[in-house]
């Protein structure tokens, strides 16, 4: 149906296309990328898209690799991006023990999705520096600890490194704190009790159930990084041996045509002085068969005469 401005929603989902496609290309062919796409919507009649395209910048390669996890491995991004809802949540409601349990994950996560980034950025011709993956790693701290920037992470567009805010603590201080606060918040409202109570603890007990099986879900997807990561490094030295021995099999196959071609050298080398004495001989048979041919006219003459003197005498 078509919108206020004239666009049908087949073209707005096409122009998204476009800009996410747009994205995980590489930084070095993104703005070759970039207006060949805006070239192409302009001669379509399509100026919004355009200039839409047009206004996509470069992302850095951080970024560009972040944007490629997102892409690349779907399924791991949502349960990351699930990961980050609760542990903000935790932090927010002062659950001390789930916040210990989510961090631990944090750091696992995070880790085996950097490795997982610079896997990918590596296969796609581009390795990252030490300083680009902790770029990497960064951003996804980011989008565990501000939900803003797990929002812009999740459009696979990002531009440029997302940095966690500072006042977000870590595992190792935020238990402790929660724990405390969640201490005098139970000490206070002391009028509570009863069903109420009763009540609470049974919807604490459910969100426990439902938060420990996103963890574990979380932790699912980690292992699952990791399982993937050690396949793509058993691939690519399967590839290397493969490698190995294809130019193994090149070169003794180049020794032997080289061999083959010296022999067939060698034996046009003999062709030749076969037929140059087969030529030699054959002149030298004519020279005898007219030398034979000779002597048997001879012989023949010889006898004439013989007979003819012999009648002669008789």
């Amino acid at each position: 149906m078509p919108r206020k401005d004239g666009r049908d929603s087949s073209q707005e989902r096409d122009v998204e296309r476009l800009l996410d496609e747009l994205y995980a290309t590489a930084p070095p062919q993104f703005v070759s990328r970039r207006e060949e796409l805006a070239a192409r919507a302009r001669t379509d009649g399509r100026a919004e898209d355009a200039r839409r395209i047009r206004a996509a910048r470069r992302p850095t390669l951080a970024a560009w690799a972040a944007n490629l996890l997102l892409h690349s491995q779907p399924t791991e991004s949502r349960r990351f991006l699930e990961l980050g809802r609760e542990l903000r949540e935790a932090y927010r409601t002062l659950d001390a023990a789930e916040i210990k349990e989510l961090s631990g994950q944090r750091t696992s996560v995070v880790s085996a999705l950097s490795r997982q980034a610079a896997t990918l950025a590596r296969d796609a011709g581009h390795r990252l520096s030490d300083a680009a993956q902790q770029d990497v790693a960064s951003t996804l701290r980011a989008v565990l600890a501000d939900e803003e920037a797990a929002d812009q992470w999740a459009t696979g567009r990002l531009e440029s490194t997302l940095t966690p805010p500072s006042d977000f603590p870590s595992g190792t201080d935020a238990a402790p704190k929660a724990r405390a606060a969640a201490t005098a918040v139970r000490r206070t409202p002391r009028e509570r009790s009863g069903p109420e109570e009763e009540l609470k603890d049974e919807l604490a007990e459910r969100r426990r159930q439902k938060q420990e099986k996103r963890a574990r879900e979380a932790r699912e997807a980690a292992e699952a990084a990791d399982r993937r990561l050690g396949e793509r490094r058993a691939e690519q030295e399967e590839a290397d041996a493969s490698l190995r021995q294809a130019r193994d099999r090149h070169d003794q196959a180049r020794r032997r045509v080289s061999d083959a071609e010296d022999e067939l050298q060698r034996a046009r080398r003999d062709q030749k002085d076969a037929e140059r004495e087969q030529k030699e001989a054959e002149k030298r048979g004519r020279a005898a068969a007219d030398a034979v041919a000779e002597a048997e006219q001879a012989a023949r003459k010889a006898a004439e005469e013989s007979e003819r003197l012999r009648e002669e005498l008789d």
